[in-house]
């Protein structure tokens, strides 16, 4: 398995470098000089001698090639460049949102995990009963919602007219309820889809008919040999979901003014503040990367009879 995560881990190399490449190339047909963005920071016009004489500080003259290079260099070391807007490090402005971003995705995925396990497990138990028609009716109805819309209504009901929650911010467990629910409602949606369609393949697995068949105990048959092999597809899509989170739910972070990653990536483009750009992307993709890694090694705890070995599955 070492052998795998290690072949795996290089791939992130030649992901991150075409990355680099293609938001490099995208920045850099942006409309707007980023010495001229600098110096009118200040909200004072800048002259053409000023802002001439930034760029060649800044190394805006050398060909692009050369100022790709350059900042692929720095970014091999974490250094992202700094921010136009606030003249910190752009990895250190990362890293200090990353754990609001974090706390985020944790209670989004826990309320989640409480929401479409039982409406899963539930649905496929009784399947064309009341109950199954009601958690599809309610799946169906909650993948259709718009997660913007989802929390305006949730900030005008909770908020506005009863008071009971804050609207914006970071602060304490009050102040996480509205955006986790946001986030998590919708994916709550998909993947109790997911757990009823693999639970009813599974039920009708011999393997399932022969446990029964020696008297053991419903909830040991549900919870030890059907539940863990009906969420490997669920884990699959599991990886993606992560990767979303943690690389930032920019527009519930925005709507409730939650300061991580996504909210300062959008505060960013709004800005033009090209170096953060880079960096939100850079660090998206090793997100995405590392999460996917995890999942694909969660799949030998999961089924023992996959092995992962020279990066297949066996």
């Amino acid at each position: 398995m070492w052998r795998y995560v290690t072949k795996r881990l290089l791939y992130l190399v030649p992901v991150l470098f075409g990355v680099s490449i293609i938001t490099f190339g995208l920045i850099n047909l942006a409309p707007g000089d980023p010495a001229e963005l600098i110096l009118c920071s200040g909200g004072v016009e800048p002259t053409k001698e000023a802002v001439e004489t930034l760029r060649a500080e800044l190394g805006l003259n050398d060909p692009l090639y050369v100022q790709y290079g350059r900042w692929l260099g720095k970014a091999v070391h974490l250094d992202l460049g700094k921010s136009f807007r606030t003249g910190r490090p752009v990895a250190e402005e990362i890293f200090s949102r990353f754990p609001a971003t974090l706390e985020l995705a944790c209670a989004a995925m826990a309320f989640m995990v409480c929401l479409a396990l039982p409406a899963g497990i539930l649905s496929a138990l009784y399947r064309h009963a009341f109950l199954d028609h009601l958690s599809r009716f309610g799946a169906l109805f909650g993948a259709s919602l718009p997660g913007f819309w989802l929390g305006l209504m949730l900030i005008y009901f909770f908020a506005v007219k009863l008071g009971v929650l804050p609207v914006m911010g970071r602060g304490g467990l009050r102040h996480l309820v509205l955006p986790a629910v946001t986030l998590g409602f919708g994916l709550a949606a998909v993947y109790a889809r997911i757990l009823r369609a693999g639970m009813l393949e599974v039920l009708g697995q011999d393997y399932i008919r022969v446990a029964r068949a020696k008297g053991l105990k419903e909830k040991w048959v549900i919870g030890r040999h059907a539940l863990k092999n009906a969420l490997l597809p669920a884990v699959t899509l599991l990886g993606m979901s992560c990767g979303h989170l943690l690389g930032g739910a920019v527009i519930v972070e925005t709507i409730f003014a939650w300061p991580g990653v996504g909210k300062f990536a959008v505060d960013a483009i709004f800005n033009r503040d090209y170096p953060v750009i880079q960096g939100y992307a850079f660090f998206m993709a090793a997100v995405f990367v590392l999460v996917n890694l995890l999942v694909d090694i969660s799949y030998v705890f999961l089924d023992p009879r996959i092995r992962l070995e020279g990066g297949n599955s066996r």
